[in-house]
């Protein structure tokens, strides 16, 4: 699919005219690195939204627990439409009675690279993802190291899990103790505020 045709539920679900969500038309350059990002969203729940830079969009996923550094700990992790890049940097308040009204700040945000490999070959990241597999190399202020990504069943619902590796941590839990925007610097709570 075309990164047009990509962004076309994107579009279709927001009012440019009432967000100050980023409409894609922009046309931001892919990075030299591919980019992921994780923002922290308080929508009608609160939630963290993973997005990885595939195909010149964000592919993204909703997770209610948001990533773990544990691996024992199985995310899921919900399929939405994909994002125009531009929504790396994006952070404000969507409006009343728009698709996702609620605050969001970056959580997190970097680099990635792929480590998805079939019979000891990478796999490219737009087949790894129709083949619902995914495994990335995060390089983040606030996420390191292996994560993967299993579609289960209808491929709506995934599971984000941390490989283990050198970054894996079990006592670490950056969702509860990091609660701050790594671009800003504000919380939830002092982007509504004003403050920060």
């Amino acid at each position: 699919m075309s990164k047009e045709g990509s962004l076309r539920e994107y579009r279709r679900k927001r009012d440019f005219g009432r967000t100050s969500e980023p409409s894609g038309e922009e046309g931001a350059k892919p990075a030299k690195l591919p980019r992921y990002v994780v923002q922290k969203h308080d929508a009608s729940s609160l939630h963290y939204d993973f997005r990885l830079e595939i195909g010149g969009v964000l592919v993204s996923w909703a997770v209610p627990k948001g990533p773990s550094t544990d691996p024992a700990e199985k995310r899921l992790a919900m399929r939405t439409e994909d994002h125009p890049l531009e929504y790396a940097g994006f952070e404000g308040m969507i409006p009343e009675g728009e698709y996702g009204a609620g605050k969001v700040i970056v959580w997190d945000s970097g680099t990635y690279h792929n480590l998805t490999e079939e019979k000891g070959r990478e796999t490219p990241m737009a087949e790894a993802l129709k083949k619902g597999h995914i495994a990335v190399w995060l390089k983040g202020k606030k996420l390191e190291g292996g994560y993967a990504l299993t579609a289960l069943g209808d491929r709506k619902k995934w599971l984000l899990v941390k490989m283990r590796d050198e970054k894996a941590d079990d006592r670490r839990n950056p969702v509860k103790t990091e609660p701050k925007s790594v671009l800003s610097g504000r919380t939830l709570e002092q982007l509504e505020s004003g403050h920060g």
